[in-house]
């Protein structure tokens, strides 16, 4: 009876068929439950369980059955199982920090497109009092300095400029912070909650504050 893994050029591509889906297998299992047991009690223990029992399902048949015909591939097939096991347990972590490195990052990006949103709104808000004759008046200590709501405000405002178009994610409670800054001045200053709106056709010469 001709073995499984005779010499012959077709029996070659069966060991190496043999040889990706073990090592498929063992690696793609041992993530899974490396990643399962790295998202905490919420997925145990079945998830674990089934991680660990659909990889041994494949890979177990895939070793023992050529074997059976030719021990010296049952032997190569689960030395490949090992390793590869072993290469996957030690890469996850890694991998699994990367991952959540570039999940962190994209939540950054879109928290800070709301906030520049949020923060030209504020900018165009506090542009009344700063260029709109009629409010300078009304309000002049959202000018002034020397008000400590009005400093606290103006400070609030570079530190949200500083970080505006960046990658950070300080800028969001910045921004929050900015706005706080400008309740508070506002109140200091006898804005009404229902601030004068601003003059239709009214735009700002200021390239900073756009």
């Amino acid at each position: 009876m001709p073995s499984l893994f005779y010499p012959a050029p077709f029996a070659l591509w069966q060991l190496l068929a043999l040889a990706v889906i073990v090592v498929c297998a063992s690696a793609g299992s041992v993530y899974l439950i490396r990643k399962h047991l790295a998202a905490g009690a919420d997925v145990l223990p079945d998830s674990v369980f089934w991680d660990g029992f659909a990889g041994l399902a494949i890979v177990a048949p895939a070793v023992i059955l050529p074997a059976l015909a030719a021990p010296w591939a049952g032997l190569l097939l689960g030395f490949l199982a090992v390793a590869a096991a072993a290469a996957s347990y030690f890469w996850t972590p890694g991998e699994l920090s990367r991952q959540a490195a570039r999940r962190a990052s994209r939540d950054v990006a879109a928290s800070n497109d709301a906030a520049a949103a949020r923060h030209r709104s504020l900018l165009a808000r506090w542009q009344r009092y700063e260029l709109d004759p009629a409010l300078s008046i009304d309000y002049p200590a959202m000018s002034d300095a020397r008000q400590p709501e009005t400093a606290a405000l103006f400070r609030a405002m570079k530190d949200a400029e500083r970080l505006r178009g960046g990658t950070e994610a300080g800028y969001a409670p910045a921004v929050a912070r900015l706005e706080q800054a400008l309740d508070d001045a506002e109140r200091a200053a006898g804005v009404g909650r229902e601030a004068p709106a601003r003059p239709a056709g009214f735009t700002s010469t200021d390239p900073a504050l756009g």
